[in-house]
């Protein structure tokens, strides 16, 4: 919680109420600039992850040296929490200065926070950066299907991979039900995060997409009417899966941090990302052994954006506007995309950047384990986050450890 500030040498009940500072515009930036100076802006994301955390560590260090902007990243294992916090505060009526500066968002979080008006905003489509953004090419405008109205930014894009050791998978395995059948031929040797974890939920609506003949219904709020008929031929699936998976699927890592770690340990030999560059950055950080490569499912795999927004009682809007578009800028971009440093895929169009701010992107070497942009193949489009809920709660009933 940050500190409150009384004058010095008055009795509380003697102050005057204060003045509701107007938000920022972030049309007028040189404004946004000079608020900002001096805010410190606690960033509510994922903290599993050293290379996420060193990369949120070093853009700190980027907007403290260029706009006077601190960044505290305050380290979430389930962004959940932050919503919640934020929604408390509203109950309690502390609609200014809130504990919450900024969230790494996506999905369910973002549509509970819209719908209970807790974010700032709209504020993305205004940042100067906002003009490099690839709005035709790239899901940045919805969210899970969720209209984003300008209430998030996005910084990175991302797309389901699998990853796995050469030395003991010889080719890919281009399907759910290929995927099946090795794991029963091979016991023991794959898993994935235990859900509510975001990559755990990923790999159950992966699953359901690849197994639908129609994904219609995904598009749509769940309703009891379509999720039973749905759904069943995921459930179908995990039956036969889950007693082949590691430690016949009784327990689960808890992160995909834990997952790359025992297939570093020799413990698996197929894992899923939410990162096409994933590997290569493991592999670059000596996490993975340079045999493992990626592969994407001949259906397609789902792909997304990743987004940041402003709670709508943030003390240091103007200085989350800042990072959020310091995030969006060709360097922050092409560092990000490094494979040395987080190997995440691009917002930005590289037709809307200068020669050089293309050049950087042009000459970073993509890593051995990361597939072209042609060879990710067809992006398919995520579930509305209705459905995510409500099968991450059915799977804690079939599955979770208790």
């Amino acid at each position: 919680m940050k500190p409150l500030a009384f004058a010095a040498g008055l009795a509380v009940s003697t102050l005057l109420p204060l003045a509701t500072q107007a938000d920022p515009n972030p049309a007028d930036w040189d404004a946004v600039l000079t608020e900002a100076k001096g805010q410190t802006v606690y960033w509510n994301a994922w903290g599993g992850s050293p290379t996420t955390n060193a990369f949120i560590d070093w853009a700190g260090d980027q907007i403290e040296a260029r706009y006077g902007v601190t960044l505290e990243h305050v380290k979430l294992t389930d962004t959940a929490d932050a919503v919640t916090r934020v929604l408390s505060e509203k109950q309690a009526g502390q609609n200014e200065d809130g504990a919450i500066d900024m969230i790494w968002i996506n999905g369910a979080n973002f549509a509970s926070m819209k719908d209970a008006d807790l974010l700032f905003g709209p504020f993305a489509e205004q940042l100067p950066n906002w003009e490099f953004v690839d709005v035709d090419g790239k899901t940045v405008r919805t969210d899970f299907t969720v209209p984003v109205d300008g209430f998030e930014a996005p910084w990175a894009m991302a797309q389901v991979v699998f990853m796995y050791d050469t030395a003991d998978i010889p080719a890919p395995l281009p399907s759910a039900a290929a995927i099946l059948d090795w794991a029963k031929s091979h016991p023991g040797r794959f898993t994935y995060p235990q859900p509510p974890d975001f990559l755990g939920t990923t790999f159950l609506k992966q699953m359901l997409v690849e197994l639908l003949d129609d994904t219609t219904p995904l598009s749509q709020p769940v309703t009891d009417e379509t999720y039973a008929k749905t759904t069943a031929p995921l459930w179908d699936y995990l039956e036969e899966l889950t007693p082949v998976l590691w430690r016949e699927g009784r327990t689960f890592p808890a992160t995909g941090t834990q997952q790359i770690q025992l297939m570093n340990d020799g413990e698996l030999d197929l894992a899923i990302s939410f990162s096409p560059g994933a590997a290569s950055t493991a592999i670059a950080n000596y996490e993975l052994p340079n045999t493992v490569r990626t592969f994407v499912l001949d259906k397609g795999t789902i792909g997304n954006a990743s987004f940041v927004a402003i709670p709508y009682n943030s003390g240091s809007k103007a200085g989350a506007m800042v990072l959020a578009n310091f995030l969006m800028s060709p360097e922050a971009q092409a560092n990000a995309q490094n494979p040395d440093v987080l190997g995440y895929g691009t917002v930005l169009n590289m037709d809307a950047l200068s020669d050089d701010d293309r050049a950087r992107f042009e000459e970073l070497e993509l890593g051995i384990a990361t597939l072209s942009p042609a060879e990710l193949g067809r992006v398919q489009d995520e579930p509305h986050p209705s459905w995510m809920t409500r099968i991450a709660e059915d799977w804690q009933s079939r599955y979770g450890v208790q």
